[in-house]
C-alpha cells in the first residue's frame, strides 16, 4: 500500500518515494491547448496548486546531470497519464529553461519584513541557476548582472527611503533579468511560475500596507509577464482573482481560470471518480457517505469536485492512525479571519443571510471576480465573492439577470459549516463577556421564570444565528450563561434518577437547593408550549428532582424551557 503523501508539495518526491499521487499531468496538454502565454488559475487553498507548478516544473524543465548530458525526464511520467498526449506535447518535455517562484511566505507584520522575504525567495531562484554565472557561457556583463542580484543588498539599505526605494526597484525586475539570461544561456525562452501571487497582499491587506505591496507586485509582474521577450509561457496561482487595474495593468496577454470557468475544471482538486478510487484503494469504499457529507460539495466549472487536502488527511486518519471520525482538516490551516471579519461586522441583513447558510439554505448574490483586496470589506456583495472564490462557499446555480450574473448560494459541506458555527460561537462567547448578566442570575435565584425569560430572550436577540435550530446549541447557549450563577456548580447530562437531566446547578452551600432546566426546540413558534410539556413529562417520567434529593440536597426547583429561533419559553415546574 502506498504511502500517504501529507504535506508533500514537491513532484519529484511522490515518483521517487512511490508517493499516492492522483493524476493531474493531463494539466501540461490542457495548458499548452487551452492556456494563455500568461495563465492564471484562482482555486482555494490546499486544493494542490503547488503540486501543479511542481509537476508542470518536472516536465517542461531542462536539466543536465553531471556529465553536461541532458536528463531525459520521462521517468518521472512513466505509467501517467500525460505519455497518451500528442508527440508535439511530449516533444516539449525537458526542453525549457523554468522559473519558479513561490511567494507565499511573504506573511511578515510590516512591508519591509515582507520585501526581504520576497527578496529572499528570489534570490534562492536565482542561485538554483548558478551555472548562469559560473561556466562562463554568458557574456561578463551578463553574468556579473545576474551573480549580483544573488547577494541580497545590506539591510542597511533601508535605513533612508532612496536607497530602500533603489533596492525594490532591483528586485522588481529581478526575474525578467533571470530569463533573458536562461534564455541567453539555452538558447530557449523561459517558462515562469508563480505560486501563491495573492499571499502577499492579503497579508498586506490584513497588516495596513496594502498599496506598497500591490505597486511593488505590479512592478514585478509587468517585467517579467508584459514585457518580456523571453518569456515562452507563465502560470500563477492564487484563491482570488485581483483585478487587472490593481496587478495585472494592461497584461492583454493573461487569461483567467476560476472555479467558475469550464477548462481546467478536472486540474485541482479531486473528482468524484478519483476519490472513490482513492477510497477503493485503502480498502474503505463504505465510507463514502460520510466522505461525501464532509468533504464534497465544491462546483468548478460543471464539475463535482472533493477537497484533497481534506480528503487525503482523512484517509491516512483512517488507515494509518486509526481515526474513527471524520475532523474539519481544511478549516484547520488557516485563521479564517474573514469569517470573523464578516461575523464581527454583520448587519441585520447580513445576519439573515448568515442564518440561513448555517441553516442549510441558500443566498442569491451578484457574482464578480474583479476585486482587490481593499475592496472586500467596503460591501456585502465583496465578502460574498470572496467567501464564494476562496471555498468558503459554493455554487448551486446562476442566472443571468439583465446584464448582472446572480449565483444562488450555499456553504458546501459539514466541514465549512463547522467554521461558520465555530466563529459564531466564539463571537457570541466574546460578546457575553461583555454582557451585564446580573438581571439573569438575579432571576434565577429567585424562582423568577418570567425574569429569565426576558433575560434570555434579550441575549438571544444580538444572535447572528440559529445554528439549525439544533437543541444542543441551545443547550450550550443556556449553560454558558449559568456558569455566571454564584454559589453553584453548572453540570450537564450528569444522571440523575433514571436519566440525565439537561442542566443542573448544584450549589456549593449545604442550605441552598438544587436549580435544575430540561431543554427543548421546536420549529413553529405556535409548538413551544408543546416543547414545555415535552420538558415537564420527561422531568417527571426520569425522576429527576427524586434523584436529586436522594443525592442529598436540601431542595430541588425544576424548569422547563423551549427554544424557537430567537425566542424562548421559561416554566417551573411543579410537581
Amino acid at each position: 500500500m502506498q504511502k500517504i503523501g501529507i504535506g508533500y508539495e514537491n513532484y519529484k518526491e511522490f515518483i521517487e518515494q512511490n508517493l499516492y499521487y492522483v493524476d493531474k499531468t493531463m494539466l501540461v496538454r490542457d495548458l499548452v491547448e487551452k492556456g494563455g502565454k500568461v495563465t492564471l488559475f484562482t482555486r482555494p487553498r490546499r486544493f494542490g496548486k503547488t503540486l501543479a507548478l511542481s509537476m508542470l516544473q518536472t516536465f517542461f524543465e531542462l536539466e543536465y546531470d553531471n556529465d553536461g548530458k541532458e536528463i531525459d525526464k520521462s521517468r518521472y511520467f512513466e505509467g501517467k497519464k500525460i505519455m497518451g498526449a500528442p508527440k508535439e506535447i511530449l516533444s516539449m518535455m525537458g526542453k525549457y529553461p523554468v522559473i519558479n517562484l513561490s511567494i507565499k511566505s511573504a506573511r511578515q507584520p510590516d512591508f519591509i519584513s515582507s520585501f526581504k522575504k520576497l527578496r529572499e525567495n528570489i534570490i534562492s531562484e536565482i542561485k538554483r541557476h548558478s551555472y548562469l554565472w559560473t561556466q562562463g557561457r554568458l557574456p561578463l556583463a551578463d553574468r556579473k548582472i545576474i551573480e549580483e542580484l544573488s547577494v541580497s543588498g545590506k539591510d542597511s539599505v533601508f535605513e533612508d527611503e532612496k536607497s530602500g526605494l533603489a533596492e525594490m526597484a532591483r528586485y522588481s525586475t529581478s526575474v525578467k533579468l533571470l530569463s533573458d539570461a536562461l534564455m541567453h544561456y539555452h538558447g530557449r525562452k523561459a517558462l515562469i511560475l508563480i505560486d501563491e501571487y495573492d499571499v502577499p497582499l492579503e497579508n498586506a491587506y490584513q497588516e495596513g500596507f496594502y498599496q506598497e505591496m500591490a505597486s511593488f507586485i505590479r512592478s514585478l509582474f509587468e517585467s517579467c509577464l508584459k514585457t518580456n521577450n523571453a518569456l515562452e509561457l507563465a502560470v500563477i496561482t492564487g484563491c482570488l482573482r485581483i483585478s487587472k487595474e490593481s496587478i495585472f495593468t494592461g497584461m492583454n496577454n493573461l487569461k483567467i481560470n476560476s472555479i467558475r470557468s469550464g477548462a481546467f475544471d478536472e486540474a485541482f482538486g479531486f473528482t468524484v471518480q478519483e476519490t472513490m478510487q482513492m477510497l477503493e484503494d485503502y480498502g474503505i469504499e463504505s465510507k463514502t457517505p460520510e466522505v461525501k457529507e464532509w468533504y464534497d460539495g465544491y462546483i468548478f466549472g460543471e464539475t463535482e469536485i472533493y477537497n484533497p487536502w481534506s480528503i487525503t488527511n482523512y484517509v491516512d486518519g483512517i488507515v494509518n492512525e486509526n481515526k474513527k471520525f471524520p475532523e474539519p482538516y481544511w478549516s484547520n490551516t488557516s485563521s479564517n479571519q474573514i469569517i470573523r471579519d464578516l461575523i464581527a461586522g454583520a448587519d441585520a441583513a447580513m445576519k439573515e443571510d448568515l442564518n440561513r447558510l448555517v441553516e442549510g439554505g441558500t443566498i442569491e448574490k451578484q457574482i464578480h471576480e474583479d476585486i482587490t483586496y481593499e475592496e472586500i470589506g467596503e460591501s456585502a456583495d465583496n465578502l460574498w465573492n470572496f467567501l464564494f472564490f476562496t471555498g468558503y462557499l459554493k455554487k448551486v446555480s446562476e442566472r443571468l439577470d439583465g446584464d448582472v450574473i446572480v449565483g444562488r448560494l450555499s456553504i458546501p459541506n459539514v466541514e465549512i459549516r463547522s467554521i461558520y458555527k465555530n466563529q459564531i460561537r466564539k463571537w457570541f462567547e466574546k460578546r457575553m463577556q461583555k454582557e451585564d448578566l446580573s438581571p439573569l442570575v438575579r432571576s434565577v435565584l429567585n424562582d423568577d421564570a418570567e425574569g429569565m425569560e426576558d433575560c434570555i430572550n434579550h441575549l438571544m436577540e444580538m444572535m447572528i444565528s440559529t445554528f439549525d435550530g439544533a437543541e444542543s446549541f441551545y443547550h450550550d447557549f443556556l449553560l454558558s450563561l449559568l456558569h455566571a450563577v454564584p454559589d453553584y456548580v453548572a453540570r450537564s447530562n450528569r444522571e440523575e434518577g433514571n436519566g440525565r437531566p439537561d442542566i443542573v446547578l448544584y450549589p456549593i452551600k449545604h442550605d441552598l437547593p438544587a436549580i435544575l432546566f430540561e431543554v427543548k426546540a421546536r420549529k413553529k413558534f405556535i409548538e413551544m408550549q408543546d416543547g414545555i410539556n415535552e420538558a415537564f413529562s420527561q422531568i417527571r417520567d426520569k425522576r429527576y428532582e427524586e434523584g436529586i434529593l436522594d443525592d442529598g440536597y436540601v431542595g430541588c426547583k425544576a424548569y422547563g424551557i423551549c427554544f424557537c429561533q430567537k425566542s424562548c419559553m421559561v416554566k417551573r415546574y411543579n410537581a
